[in-house]
């Protein structure tokens, strides 16, 4: 008898890398109902097609726009889902999905993208970065203070965690004093396709969205002074901050639709990518059309760029040394085939593989250890 299965994620509001992990999940086992605490189906159709069950927090005003606000509520949203009739739940989390409550008998997998960066490591800078008022500031820090002490009570409802990456383990391990086992998230690959030689080598490319923790401040700096091309794709409340900064080299075309992301990574002569991420799936695009990144050092762009081979990394976040590396970088030679052949590793059939592996072995594992 085939196990019954549920999704647990924080939300589905817009699409980035929890999200593609979601619907990977989703198409890995096609039955299993995704329970949210928001959905936006108009940004979000791909899907359409599953099963998806909202929280309370869905009918409340500016949820689907301001989600954000309603982080307070969103431990006591994820313990109203009844998921009493399954046998394996699956959380995608970087926030509150983990704190679903189960039976002792289910067996719960969380796929941690990060423990909660603004409650944890991350939660000073984030109190500067939105400059709350001094009376809002106090009830934000007591806020976050409880929602501490509940994210980590709640990481003790896991059976097992599975972490995107090894830097992911290691503050898993941190905050809530468990092993997990790293599987990397999906990359879709086979979207990517490498250029003629001749359409390469047009500008240098950064993808994202351009607010503080980008550093895209940097990049327009370094490249005002280089004077060489720079194309800055995405959007965000940096944006036109960033455009009154930059020069005649430095463009910003704003969104540009994934079908058609693939040529504008194939015209580049690299990918910078100035931030550190926890995964980074914007340099694996980039090395699938067989272009070099340049990237910060640090977080989890060292654990997929091979320095030399398919790019290279800056060891600080100042001028001096992004201009050094580009520097670097334009005196090096670069082989295609070989960086689309090491983003490959990387690609969405071998998240699924992966995943499906690791939890049917826990659920044998568990079954047993359920009926002795």
């Amino acid at each position: 008898m085939k196990p019954r299965v549920a999704i647990v994620c924080d939300w589905l509001i817009s699409r980035g890398g929890a999200e593609r992990v979601v619907l990977a999940m989703s198409e890995m086992f096609p039955e299993a109902p995704i329970y949210t605490t928001v959905y936006d189906k108009d940004r979000l159709p791909e899907f359409a097609d599953k099963t998806i069950g909202t929280s309370f927090i869905q009918k409340m005003p500016l949820a689907l726009k301001k989600h954000y606000l309603y982080l307070p509520l969103m431990p006591y949203a994820f313990e109203q889902f009844d998921l009493s009739k399954f046998d394996i739940v699956i959380s995608s989390s970087h926030s509150c999905a983990k704190g679903i409550i189960t039976k002792p008998r289910t067996l719960h997998i969380c796929y941690c993208h990060s423990p909660m960066r603004y409650a944890w490591d991350n939660c000073h800078e984030y109190f500067e970065q939105y400059g709350l008022p001094a009376f809002l500031k106090q009830r934000a820090k007591k806020m976050l203070h409880e929602l501490r002490i509940w994210d980590r009570l709640a990481a003790e409802r896991v059976d097992f965690f599975v972490a995107n990456s090894n830097h992911i383990k290691r503050r898993i391990g941190k905050y809530y004093r468990k092993d997990s086992t790293v599987i990397y998230p999906p990359v879709e690959t086979e979207k990517f396709t490498i250029a003629k030689p001749k359409q390469e080598g047009q500008y240098y490319l950064a993808v994202g969205r351009i607010t503080s923790y980008k550093r895209f401040d940097l990049l327009v700096d370094v490249f005002n002074e280089l004077k060489l091309p720079l194309v800055v794709v995405g959007t965000g409340k940096d944006e036109a901050a960033l455009k009154k900064k930059a020069g005649r080299f430095i463009t910003f075309p704003g969104a540009i639709p994934d079908d058609e992301l693939h040529e504008v990574y194939e015209r580049a002569t690299a990918l910078v990518f100035p931030q550190s991420e926890d995964f980074g799936i914007i340099p694996l695009e980039a090395m699938s059309c067989g272009r070099p990144v340049i990237a910060y050092g640090d977080g989890g762009a060292l654990e997929t760029i091979m320095p030399g081979t398919t790019g290279l990394f800056f060891e600080s976040q100042t001028k001096e040394s992004l201009k050094k590396a580009i520097l670097e970088f334009e005196a090096m030679k670069w082989d295609r085939e070989a960086i689309r052949s090491h983003a490959l590793k990387f690609g969405r059939s071998v998240f699924e593989s992966n995943l499906h592996r690791y939890i049917l072995d826990k659920w044998t594992i568990w079954k047993k250890e359920m009926a002795a």
